[in-house]
């Protein structure tokens, strides 16, 4: 692994934050911290600094990938720190009060941070394929690895949605099949009771038809009344018994 000596002279991508409030010497103890590692190294060990300093110089590593990224089209897990350092600032004078009437002098430091991220050759970048395979890892960015993470579960989130809305369009033309059944039986139905009344007339057209084919000639069997005699045996016996008083 290659560590850059000369700054002035050091190639890669550079990111500057200018007029930091706090002195040079404070910066220095947390750039120490990652010179010479790997960007992902790095941002490992400025995230468990507790120095105040280290959120300052972590914006200034992330904006240095970034123009990596954007202005060289260089990936994140090819790049380590080549260089970093912190320059003196212009000191701000401030008075304090102190006792009979003194003034005591306050010097506000300030510092220019500058990192410089610069790119694994492909040897250096074969020997850490190795070692990341020797220890069971596919890669050493850990911030790749969550970044393929989220888009492989948003295209399978999006994979989902498209077999939902598949699946309501499939819905949606059942619905329409079932409902053109529907219209068609219902059409049929009324096709039916159309039809009937005329299969119905033509039916006693027929009957009548057949009853005026049929001869006129039978008689029709007459059905013999008997005659009750009760009335004539009434009359009669009134009729001997006027006789006899008679």
């Amino acid at each position: 692994m290659s560590t850059a000596v000369k700054t002035n002279e050091t190639p890669g991508v550079r990111a500057r934050l200018t007029h930091a409030r706090f002195s040079a010497s404070k910066a220095r103890a947390v750039l120490d911290l990652i010179r010479g590692k790997s960007v992902d190294e790095a941002l490992n060990e400025l995230d468990l600094c507790e120095r105040g300093a280290a959120d300052p110089v972590r914006n200034v590593l992330d904006s240095a990938i970034a123009n990596a990224g954007n202005n060289n089209d260089i990936p994140p897990e090819e790049l380590f720190v080549g260089a970093c350092y912190a320059d003196e600032g212009p000191t701000l004078k401030r008075w304090r009060p102190r006792a009979r009437g003194r003034a005591t002098q306050i010097l506000k430091r300030t510092c220019h941070i500058t990192v410089i991220v610069s790119r694994y050759t492909a040897e250096e970048m074969d020997e850490l394929r190795k070692r990341a395979e020797s220890r069971g890892r596919v890669t050493s960015d850990a911030r790749a690895d969550r970044a393929r993470r989220v888009a492989r579960s948003r295209a399978d989130s999006a994979e989902g949605d498209d077999d939902s809305d598949d699946e309501a369009v499939d819905a949606e033309i059942v619905t329409d099949e079932s409902v053109d059944s529907e219209v068609s039986g219902a059409a049929s139905d009324i096709t039916a009771t159309e039809e009937a009344p005329a299969e119905e007339a033509a039916t006693d057209e027929a009957v009548s038809d057949d009853a005026a084919e049929e001869p006129q000639d039978a008689e029709e069997p007459q059905v013999a009344v008997k005659e009750e005699p009760a009335a004539d045996d009434a009359d009669g016996d009134s009729d001997s018994e006027t006789e006899e008083k008679n």
